[in-house]
Parts: structure tokens; sequence; C-alpha cells
């Protein structure tokens, strides 16, 4: 069934209370499976063995096994990988800011730029802390589960977005999938990502794509493909038309949504919840 555009503070705040929309037996793109990944990456698998049974089961309907955990809770980071053993697919999932986890507040709000040294550059603080923190538990897989990078899936969300676009400039996976990505570093950073495939979804007017704004030299990587107001996918449209479809996306939003109850009051927030992605890319 087509996916709902969904206002609710709960499809922002707490996404992994929506059960997984991948449906047993059915078959999912690259990007289509990237998209699923970053919204069950918010699943607390590593706090609940139920969480880890309902994790395991949502991958297992796409024929991914091999569920493995990184945490570090200094930073509040997180992430999964998993592998499908019919085609050698394997996926990288980061998660993105969890309100209520101190860790990633404290990451996206470290927004000067340090160099990134693993490839060049220069990139936001926090992201860079919180993507060194989780790579070598993500490398020690990558030892044991000897993925071919080239049919690697990284993918992510907001900050899971981020950390996603960082990892693709140390390796060279083949898809690079991110929603609602910030602005991760400059252009001499953004030359050195080296995904074979990218990926970078915009929902009309989310507003954590605007951020950090364009100063010191964050850039982001070009070109977007953009969500319009409808769900309907647009590459690298022209910023007059992103302008009037925003616009004419939040005069609508004021009518239709914002006075719902347990609604967010802007679409400049709602349209930041992983679910308002999925809605434009699976079936």
């Amino acid at each position: 069934m087509p996916i709902d555009y969904d206002p609710t503070r709960s499809a922002l705040y707490t996404p992994e209370r929506r059960e997984t929309n991948f449906v047993a037996g059915a078959t999912y793109s690259p990007p289509q499976i990237g998209v699923e990944a970053a919204r069950l990456a918010y699943y607390r698998a590593e706090t609940s063995a139920a969480e880890r049974e309902r994790l395991t089961e949502a991958l297992a309907r796409v024929g991914f096994a091999d569920l493995a955990l990184f945490v570090d809770p200094p930073t509040g980071a997180e992430a999964f990988a998993a592998r499908r053993r019919t085609d050698g697919i394997a996926l990288l999932a980061l998660r993105g800011t969890q309100p209520d986890d101190l860790g990633d507040i404290a990451t996206d709000l470290q927004a000067n730029m340090v160099e990134w040294t693993e490839s060049a550059g220069r990139v936001h603080a926090g992201f860079a802390f919180a993507t060194r923190a989780l790579m070598p538990q993500i490398r020690k897989w990558a030892d044991d589960a000897k993925p071919d990078l080239g049919s690697l899936i990284v993918t992510g969300h907001s900050l899971g977005a981020a950390m996603a676009t960082l990892v693709a400039s140390i390796w060279r996976p083949g898809w690079l999938v991110t929603l609602g990505s910030p602005r991760v570093g400059d252009a001499a950073f953004v030359a050195t990502v080296a995904a074979a495939n990218v990926l970078r979804l915009v929902d009309c007017c989310d507003v954590v794509t605007e951020l950090p704004p364009p100063l010191g030299g964050y850039t982001h990587m070009a070109p977007c493909s953009y969500i319009t107001r409808d769900g309907t996918i647009l590459l690298n449209p022209a910023q007059p038309v992103i302008d009037a479809d925003r616009q004419a996306a939040r005069v609508e939003y004021l009518g239709k949504y914002a006075w719902r109850t347990g609604a967010v009051l802007v679409r400049d927030m709602a349209d930041h919840a992983p679910i308002n992605y999925a809605r434009a890319v699976l079936p």
C-alpha cells in the first residue's frame, strides 16, 4: 500500500515505533533498501532483546542476516550492519539523532570545522567525532565479514546521513543513500566522497538539510534528489522550482495538518521524519 504523509510528532521524534515497510518476498532496489534501513536504524536493538529480534525479523523479510550492532555510549553513536548471502549485498545503516540522547545532541551542536585526515578537507567536528568513535567497530566487522565494498549500501538519516557520508569518503561503497542530511564539510571533503552511486534525498521543506548554514566553507554534495510536496522525486531541480514548491507546501500544511492533535506545528520539521522520505521511494 502507498505510504501516507505523516505529520505526527511520533513520526519525527520516535520513528522506531513504526513497523517495517519491508514486505516478505517483495523485490527492492538498493536505494529502496537503503531508505528503509536508515529508518530501521532507529530500532533500539542495542538495549533490548525484543528490539533486536524486531530488527532481525524486519531485515529477514528481504533476505538480510548476520546482524551486527555498533555502539559508542559516550557519543551516542549507533549503527548496524547485515549481509544478504544470496547476492552478497551488505548493508551499513547509521542512526540519526535521538531527541532523548544527550550524546547525539552534543554531537549535532559541535558545528566548528576540523580537518578530516581520513580523506581530505574540513568537516563538522561533531559528525567527525561520532564517526571516528564507531569506525574501529565497523572496521572489525569488515575484517571479519569481508563484504564486497562494491555491493555495500551505506545509509543514514539526519546525523546518520552525515556519518554515512563520512564513511563513504573512507571506503568506496556501491551505494551511499542519505535522507535529510545536513551539510557535512567543505568542497575539498565533498570531492573525496567516493561511492559508486549517490542518492541524496531532500524532502521538500526539511530544515535539517539547510544546516549548518553555508558559512566557513560548508557545502552539500550535488546533485540532490528533491521530494516535492506531493511525494514526487525531481533530480536537482532549479532553486526557483524548489522555492515555489516549498512555499505552497507550507501553506498547505497549515490548513491541512498543523492544527491536528499530535501534529508537528510546521512543515519544515515534519518533513524531516524518515517515514516522509520512505513514502516517496518505497512502493
